[in-house]
Order: C-alpha cells, then structure tokens, then sequence
C-alpha cells in the first residue's frame, strides 16, 4: 500500500513549534537591529543639522543668531534653511508629535514639549515661521548671541556666541531634545524618570530636556566642530555647555541611586 507524503498533525505543530521558537530567538536581535538604525538615521539628520548652522554662520561674518527673552529663536532665524523637509528634522525614534494639529492656546513648555519618543510642536506661528512647525532637536542656548548683558538671567560673558572657539570639539551644538532649546548648567539635576509626566517645565534645570533616553541610555549631537557623536545621558554633565568655569566639567555629578534611580545602571562615560 502505497504512503502517504502529507504530514502528520504532531509533525505539523512540531514545526510550528520550532518556527515559534526561531521567532522568540531572533525578535531580540531584529529589535536591536531596528533600534540601531533609527540611531544611525537620527546621527545622519545632525550631519544635516550641522551643514546646515555651517551654512548660517558663513552667512552671518561666522556668528550664531542674537538671542533676546522673545526673539532669535533657531526656529525662526534658520527657518529658511530647514523648512523644505520635514523628515530631517525629527529622529527616527520620535516620529509621533505632541500636537498632530495646532490647538490654539497651546504655548507652554509642557504642553508643545516632547519626551524621548515624542517630538516637540506643533507650534504657534512666528517671526515669519508659519503654524505647525515640530521636531525632536533642540540647540545648546549658550551657542547664542546674547542681545543684553544677560539672557535669562544668564550673564553674558559665558556664551561662545560663534563656533571658531578652542574646544569646539567638545561644544555641544544640536541634540536629541524634548524641547527646542536648553540653558543646561553642571549643577542641574537629572529627571526623576524617563516618564513624560517626569519632565520639569523651567528654562533653569535645563539639562532634563536633553536627558532622555532616546537611542538605548544616549542621545546624538552636533558639536561645535560640526562632528556628530553619541552622548551617553552620564555624559552630559562632561560636556561644555558653556564657557568656564560657568559649567565645571570637574564638578561632582548627581547622586544616580537618589535622584535618578531609573539611570543607576546606565553606561557611565
């Protein structure tokens, strides 16, 4: 009597079964592969970002733009040279924006700001930028021109108002952020999670808006030399913010087990 070639049911779910276990094994790794290249993706918009100030400061004698309380803003001076694509003005990692639409009356912090996965806008129009601009950037405040003596109680001696500075290698520029800008000083404190609701609304503290864990405990930059690099969140508070001793390098770093315990094992730098 001739046999039959179909399988068997128990051949059939011993093949599902092990289908079903090559699928647990290589999901991990197709994540990570996933995750690694939206952080690739994310270092290539910022070699964008970085052409892009080059290109601004070539065309304003080398000096970043003059920053008053309300005026000066990246968004709206360097608008003409970044509104023709949306795409490369947000990370992989945070495609979904904080207003889809723009609700009008819609203007603080916490309500237009972002978090890790989150981009900040859309926003209220401005200095000729139309309605709805978003993205998942945001520049270094201490880059800027300060149009007075002091910007935001910031005096003025400490900003590095061009990018043909010493250490501009270790300068940051423009980085993954949950908000558009950030004034970060060595004494700020790390967020109390990576939560949304964690996020602190002042421009002091600043350094929680570029604390975000975005690309696996790091986010990417721009620096001053217009390199691009990956920042460990430790990290941070080793780079030069501004010009010293306003942001001390050498300073102690926070206590990670008391005010950061969600950052206790991160990779330290």
């Amino acid at each position: 009597m001739r046999k039959s070639g179909a399988f068997t049911l128990i051949e059939l779910l011993v093949v599902i079964a092990i289908i079903a276990l090559l699928m647990a094994i290589l999901m991990p790794s197709l994540q990570r592969v996933r995750t690694q290249a939206r952080a690739v993706a994310c270092q290539s918009n910022l070699k964008q970002w970085g052409v892009i100030w080059a290109m601004y400061t070539d065309d304003n004698h080398g000096m970043f733009p003059k920053r008053g309380a309300s005026t000066g803003r990246w968004i709206d001076v360097l608008f003409d040279y970044y509104y023709k694509d949306d795409k490369f003005r947000v990370c992989p990692a945070a495609t979904k924006i904080a207003f889809p639409q723009y609700p009008p009356g819609a203007s603080s912090t916490l309500e237009v700001g972002g978090d890790a996965l989150t981009s900040w806008g859309r926003l209220a129009e401005s200095s000729g930028r139309p309605a709805g601009t978003y993205g998942s950037y945001g520049v270094n405040g201490w880059v800027y021109q300060p149009a007075e003596d002091t910007l935001y109680g910031k005096p003025a001696q400490f900003f590095w108002r061009t990018p043909n500075v010493k250490r501009a290698a270790q300068v940051p520029l423009f980085l993954d952020c949950w908000f558009w800008c950030g004034w970060p000083e060595h004494t700020d404190t790390p967020p109390k999670s990576d939560d949304r609701s964690a996020r602190y609304p002042g421009d002091d503290n600043a350094m929680n808006r570029f604390c975000i864990n975005r690309h696996q405990q790091a986010i990417n930059g721009v620096y001053l030399d217009y390199h691009v690099d990956k920042i460990w969140l430790k990290a941070l508070w080793r780079q030069q913010w501004s010009k010293p001793p306003r942001f001390d390098v050498g300073a102690p770093k926070p206590n990670w087990e008391t005010e950061s315990p969600w950052m206790t094992s991160f990779k330290d730098d």
